[in-house]
This record gives C-alpha cells, sequence and structure tokens, in this order.
C-alpha cells in the first residue's frame, strides 16, 4: 500500500530541485550582467576585454534591436501615408464629380443658349410674321417628328392651322389645341401637303409628305409645268396660293427632276432644311393664313 503523505513530499522535493537550478541560473545571468556593465563602464586596461566582448555580443544586438525599430516605424510610416492618400483619393473623388456636374450643367446651359440664338435668328428671318418660342414635350415613338405636343395652347394664343417653323424651314401645322398644349402634324407625313412654289421663277408645285422618303432627308415634289426649268439646289417655299401655309416659308431645295409619264408635268425631291429626327424647340407663327390676324 501507498502512503499518500510520503508521496506529496516526494513531489515537493522533486519540484524542489527542479526550481533551484532555475533560480541560480537567474541570479548568476543578473551578477553577470552587473559585472559586465561594472568592466563596461571601467576605464581600467583590465577591463577592456570584456568591453570588447560585451560590445560583439550586445552591438550586434542593439543594431538589430534599432533596424527591428526603423523597420516598423517605416511600415507605421508607409500605413499612414496609404491612410493619407485614400482620404486624399476620395476627396479628388468628390471634386471631379462636382466638375462633372459643373461640366454637364455648362454644357446643357451652352446648348440651350445655341438653340434660343437660332430659334432667335429664325424669328429675324421671318420677322413679317409674329411667333412665339414653344418646346417640344412629346412625341410619336417612332424616332421622327410626324406628330408631336407642345408645351403652348390656347391659353396662350395658339390656334389651330397655325405654322410651325424649326431650323430655318417650315416643321408642320397646329391640328388640335388644348388649355396648355397643341399638337403639331409635320409636313412629312404621308397624307400631308404643302404648295409651294421655286423663288427664282414663282412657278408652282406641290411637295407631299412621304415618310419613306424623309430617312433619307428627302420629300416628293409633284406638278411641276413641263416648261418650267429647273436645276438641281432651287430653293422651295410655300406659296401665296396656299390655303393654310403663309407664304414664303422656306421648305427646302429641289434635287433629281425629271419629266412625268403624261409628258405634262414634271416630279422630283426636295431636301428639307429641317432635321426631322431633332427637335426640341420650335417657332410658332401666330398669325393664320385664312384671317391674316
Amino acid at each position: 500500500m501507498f502512503n499518500n503523505k510520503n508521496v506529496g513530499e516526494e513531489s515537493k522535493k522533486v519540484r524542489h530541485r527542479k526550481q533551484l537550478p532555475d533560480k541560480y541560473i537567474l541570479m548568476a545571468l543578473a551578477l553577470l550582467c552587473v559585472i559586465m556593465i561594472g568592466l563596461s563602464a571601467s576605464n581600467s586596461s583590465f577591463a577592456a576585454p570584456f568591453k570588447r566582448v560585451v560590445g560583439s555580443i550586445f552591438v550586434p544586438i542593439e543594431k538589430g534591436i534599432n533596424n527591428i525599430g526603423l523597420w516598423f516605424a517605416d511600415k507605421s510610416d508607409f500605413f499612414a501615408q496609404i491612410d493619407d492618400l485614400k482620404e486624399e483619393n476620395e476627396k479628388l473623388k468628390e471634386q471631379v464629380d462636382d466638375l462633372t456636374l459643373q461640366n454637364t450643367q455648362l454644357l446643357k446651359n451652352e446648348l440651350e443658349f445655341q438653340r434660343l440664338q437660332e430659334l432667335l435668328q429664325l424669328q429675324e428671318a421671318y420677322s413679317a410674321y409674329p411667333t412665339t418660342g414653344a418646346r417640344i414635350i412629346a412625341m410619336e415613338p417612332n424616332g421622327w417628328y410626324t406628330t408631336f405636343t407642345i408645351d403652348k395652347g390656347s391659353n396662350d394664343g395658339m390656334a389651330v392651322d397655325m405654322n410651325v417653323i424649326a431650323n430655318g424651314g417650315l416643321v408642320g401645322i397646329i391640328t388640335e389645341v388644348g388649355p396648355n398644349y397643341s399638337i403639331v402634324s409635320s409636313i412629312i407625313n404621308d397624307n400631308m401637303s404643302v404648295s409651294a412654289e421655286f423663288v427664282e421663277t414663282s412657278d408652282l408645285c406641290v411637295v407631299n409628305g412621304d415618310l419613306q422618303l424623309i430617312e433619307d432627308g428627302y420629300l416628293s415634289v409633284s406638278n411641276i409645268s413641263k416648261d418650267v426649268e429647273v436645276s438641281d439646289g432651287a430653293m422651295i417655299t410655300t406659296s401665296h396660293i396656299s390655303s393654310k401655309y403663309l407664304p414664303g416659308i422656306l421648305i427646302g431645295y429641289i434635287h433629281s427632276v425629271t419629266e412625268d409619264d403624261n409628258n405634262l408635268t414634271k416630279s422630283g425631291y426636295v431636301a428639307t432644311v429641317v432635321d426631322f429626327t431633332n427637335l426640341q424647340d420650335v417657332l410658332v407663327i401666330t398669325q393664320l393664313k385664312e384671317t391674316g390676324e
């Protein structure tokens, strides 16, 4: 049978024997450090070898510690610079966004100014007629301004059959009026015809809407007398005998006139001055052909 008391005492002795060397080792190291420090501080020749030993041992350690410290300092500065760069980058992004927004607004204002200048020039070109500007607010989804809505109506003095112009020429005519809007049918529609004349000779013709031809920028021209000498580039305007269109409004320029099979008339094409794929603002001539009011 084992005695628990004896076992416990034996364990304590073993632990004691294990602890004694560690204590003595620490004391010896501490004493050695004191001696080494004292010798290092001494100026005697006896201490010189010990100084060299100390220097050879501790100087490399000190250099290593310094290098490690410098490495950590560099890394700390590096990460601090990264944080600063990130913050600066975010600020630059905000500035770029602000400048982009300002540039977009300036470009928009410039385009708006150009459109207003064009309308003013158009108004001056047709100064014989009273006009008012209007903004297009809706159009057909086919990509062509065959029929569109403007932001002025009867409250603004709009009326059916008022002529509409833009880009230096005839666009169409008002066909429906509401209190604050009007609907315009343009001359490119298949069911639209305009009594026109050649500016140089005053000879009459008829300009017909054609949605297929307008894809190439043309409308058809018919009822040209076979005796009329017409050359490409001749200017065509609305005629004085039109029942709805005021005279003298530019439509376009003649192209490729040929004689018809009936040997009585000629036909051809007219290149429109109006770009019917890009309209934003128009001028409405507020004078009606029928009454002149």
